[in-house]
């Protein structure tokens, strides 16, 4: 726990995994707002509510790399500013707008979402030194699985005793507290000694210096850790309602959660870290046989295995980023990790759900620990394709970066 002391100790970086949660938690219940909202207030299908999620989804992938490119040029403040202000103006009018109108707005909010976790991700890359990133990193994982217990659940509690239009006006003024409190806090996206590399514009690399094979690998994996994650939500909800006991599936994605956050932290304070195209397939390992379990006790503890792989797996994927990603294009970087992420989230469940159709619950397991393994062997073989060259922001600045940190803050070391 003492990197973690370390890493918690540098100037800003308490505020920013603070401000990055809250934003995180609404962030992953606006999904679930909107659904209550176009079930129970606009009384519709659920699959309409499935066309709302999956529009905003579109728009979140779509925008990623658009807004992280925009950050590369403009700065920090400018895209907040670009983003709160629609965010602020769609939510407030989510209970007046119609059906038609709110799935169309929905995409553009989705283009235009506040990037609370790629701007978290940048940031803790140009605040720490290399031996700190990792223990950062495996921090900014636990408090996204932390977000994913809290926000979804305060959401249905919220639902049974306020409107739904309430609840998706909670939603937006907390992402919009988020947005504007990253944009007050202001954290460094570059270090200092971080300059421009390539001959791109601006200083900015060309997108081809730095999207090579590792770059590839390692976003292949984010897309497939996303989809592995997605499908298992599902399967877990499917084997229990064959069982007769979906009421339990509160508790068993509540112990995959609290699972993953003791695993981030047990992962960020080992010595060396690991290969994330290993984590991934060991994760795909253990989450095979947990459609061997056929009631809640034997499924929680089913799912608790792969649950300790989980939030590792995510650190290092975005340590892989943040480590390969030159400083000049580090917010495309993340916004492209992001969007991998959100297209994995968006088929995991299709592609899962189908498998459960065709045969029984376990084989939603199975499908969802093969997508991981194939994940991992295809990141595998693309890393081996060429060698990946440390990044002048990580390696060739660590040994002045950690001289620096010293100086102003000694008990960081």
């Amino acid at each position: 726990m003492i990197e973690f002391r370390r890493v918690l100790a540098v100037p800003g970086m308490a505020p920013l995994l603070g401000i990055s949660l809250l934003a995180r938690a609404a962030i992953t219940a606006d999904a679930m707002a909107l659904t209550m909202y176009v079930v129970l207030a606009l009384d519709l299908s659920y699959a309409a509510a499935g066309a709302v999620v999956a529009a905003l989804t579109a728009g979140v992938a779509l925008g990623g790399p658009l807004l992280g490119r925009m950050i590369d040029r403009r700065g920090l403040r400018v895209v907040l500013s670009a983003t709160v202000v629609p965010q602020f103006v769609f939510w407030l009018t989510v209970p007046v707008l119609p059906y038609v109108v709110l799935l169309g707005a929905s995409f553009a909010a989705g283009l235009l979402m506040v990037p609370i976790q790629a701007v978290t991700r940048q940031a803790i890359a140009a605040m720490t030194t290399a031996e700190q990133r990792r223990a950062a990193f495996a921090l900014e994982s636990v408090a996204g699985e932390l977000s994913y217990l809290v926000g979804p659940t305060l959401v249905i509690l919220c639902a049974a005793r306020f409107s739904p239009g309430v609840v998706a006006w909670g939603v937006g003024a907390a992402i919009v507290a988020g947005g504007a409190g990253i944009a007050l806090l202001d954290p460094p996206l570059r270090a200092e000694d971080e300059t421009g590399t390539g001959t791109g514009v601006a200083g900015r690399p060309r997108r081809r210096e730095w999207l090579e094979a590792p770059m590839a690998a390692v976003l292949t994996m984010g897309f497939g850790v996303a989809m592995l994650l997605s499908g298992v939500d599902l399967a877990i909800v499917a084997t229990l309602r064959e069982a007769g006991q979906v009421s339990w599936a509160a508790l068993v994605v509540a112990v995959f959660g609290l699972t993953s956050v003791v695993g981030g932290l047990v992962y960020g304070a080992l010595p060396r870290p690991m290969p994330t195209w290993l984590l991934l397939g060991l994760l795909g390992l253990v989450t095979v046989p947990a459609g061997l379990a056929h009631d809640w006790p034997w499924l929680c503890a089913a799912v608790a295995g792969a649950g300790l792989l989980t939030a590792p797996t995510l650190s290092t994927v975005s340590d892989e980023v943040s480590r390969l990603a030159p400083a000049g294009a580090r917010g495309e970087a993340t916004g492209l990790q992001s969007s991998a992420a959100s297209a994995g989230f968006a088929l995991g469940a299709p592609v899962v759900g189908a498998a459960i159709d065709a045969s029984v619950p376990a084989s939603g397991f199975a499908a969802a620990g093969l997508v991981g393994l194939l994940a991992a062997l295809a990141g595998y073989l693309l890393s081996r394709r060429s060698p990946a060259a440390p990044s002048p922001s990580s390696s060739s600045r660590a040994p002045d970066r950690t001289r620096r940190v010293t100086v102003r803050n000694p008990t960081s070391r």
